[in-house]
């Protein structure tokens, strides 16, 4: 076991949630909300648990996307189990322990367990007694976290990512990820005006990365025309570090920056998984918001870029087509992504003149999401904005579709503006007043 255990304050705090976030820029604020999970590293995990439900939780945490590199193996038996395997096997880089023994039982069996330990194997355990002087006595040893039952997926996620992942140090980057239900649904729009919008109303950098390498529109959106960009990162991914990121970007704003697609034909672009997930790695690691524009088509990569990114926006057109494909998405994240929030979605081009559409409420209840915006048919506002190379909010602030990418915005990243909230508390003694003379 490792001897460079990070001490925790109490067992209480390991059960607890963390504390709020503070205030970010003026005017708006982040919830309360516990620690993010972050992606756990290519390690060996091995958990001996003594209930089906403790293994159950374990098996659920594994199949999570901040999981997927690492191979984690589930056995029955606890702790006894733990020593009998690791006298014959070498040990992993973490070992799960669950134990309902008294305190010094299960004392006694670390001991055992710590003489077939390699060096620099962390412990985790799974108790089920909130006992201070248990707690000191497995720090004592070396054990690196003591978890009380009853012990929910993402918690167990948090323990884990906490003893790779130094939780001091500032959070990497938020991925989202936009995908049209069906083609030309303005998904790349929605997506490039909510980024512009999150970097002007919160005041941080953020990076657009467009996946569409053939025909891509987020330079013509912005009026960029950049030599480098993203293929040059995934044809080489290895190679990519902060100062190439920084030479390969381009600045639109004081913090919008863009990694734009080459959009020339004269080239095959076969991206792997891998590279696709080591560049926006890269980018995470230096910017707080990704934002990642994928193309409305069906491979390894775009569908692995879509389950493990933080959040997922799906742009839909109110349409048979665009309901199908919707609903196929969302199952497919509600299956696979247990202990993530639903995707976010946006109804774009809604009220078209005479097109036959099925209503919001009727979409919104076929596919189980509430939108979080519907963004009326513009085809004079939106056009002008696209051949000016402008967002909507530059070209008009007054738009009511300007209003809705601030709303996008701050829904995705969980903000809320306070000053509308303080605006709207200000009217309260009014409304009172005539509640009272009614």
């Amino acid at each position: 076991m490792s001897n460079q255990a990070k001490p925790i304050a109490s067992p209480e705090e390991v059960v607890g949630v963390g504390a709020p976030l503070a205030e970010l820029e003026e005017g708006f604020t982040a919830p309360v909300a516990s620690a993010r999970a972050r992606p756990i590293p290519r390690v060996s995990i091995q958990a001996f648990c003594e209930h089906p439900a403790t293994a159950e939780i374990i098996q659920i945490a594994a199949e999570d996307r901040r999981l997927a590199k690492a191979h984690v193996s589930v056995h029955m038996g606890g702790v006894e189990a733990a020593v009998a395997h690791y006298q014959q096997n070498p040990t992993p880089n973490l070992i799960i322990i669950e134990s309902s023994l008294p305190r010094d039982h299960i004392l006694a069996e670390l001991d055992r367990l710590a003489e077939n330990c390699d060096p620099g194997t962390k412990v985790l355990i799974i108790g089920h007694a909130n006992d201070v002087m248990l707690y000191r006595e497995l720090l004592k040893r070396g054990v690196s976290e003591y978890l009380v039952e009853p012990v929910a997926p993402l918690q167990l996620m948090e323990a884990i990512s906490n003893l790779y992942n130094n939780p001091e140090t500032e959070p990497v980057g938020h991925v989202y990820a936009f995908i049209g239900a069906k083609g030309g649904v303005g998904s790349s729009t929605v997506c490039h005006n909510a980024a512009w919008s999150l970097s002007e109303m919160l005041k941080v950098d953020v990076v657009i990365a467009d996946l569409d390498l053939a025909f891509g529109t987020t330079g013509l959106d912005f009026n960029q025309d950049p030599m480098q960009g993203i293929a040059d990162a995934l044809s080489s991914p290895d190679r990519l570090d902060e100062v190439l990121l920084d030479r390969l970007l381009t600045k639109c704003s004081e913090h919008l920056s863009i990694f734009p697609a080459p959009v020339v034909l004269d080239r095959d672009y076969d991206i792997s998984v891998e590279g696709c997930d080591q560049v926006i790695d890269v980018v995470r690691q230096n910017v707080p918001y990704v934002i990642v524009d994928l193309p409305h088509t069906w491979t390894a990569w775009v569908k692995h870029t879509l389950l493990q990114a933080d959040e997922v926006i799906i742009t839909a057109a109110p349409d048979l087509a665009n309901l199908r494909n919707a609903k196929n998405i969302v199952d497919l994240l509600q299956q696979v992504r247990r202990n993530d929030a639903k995707p976010r979605l946006v109804m774009n081009m809604v009220n078209m003149p005479k097109r036959p559409e099925i209503s919001v409420k009727e979409f919104e209840s076929a596919i189980g999401l509430k939108a979080i915006s519907v963004i009326d048919f513009d085809s004079e506002t939106f056009g002008q904005a696209a051949n000016n190379g402008q967002m909507i909010e530059e070209l008009s602030a007054k738009a009511r579709s300007a209003s809705a990418f601030r709303d996008i915005a701050l829904s995705i990243s969980n903000r809320r503006d306070t000053q509308l909230t303080k605006k709207a508390s200000g009217l309260a003694p009014f409304l009172e007043k005539l509640k009272f003379k009614r």
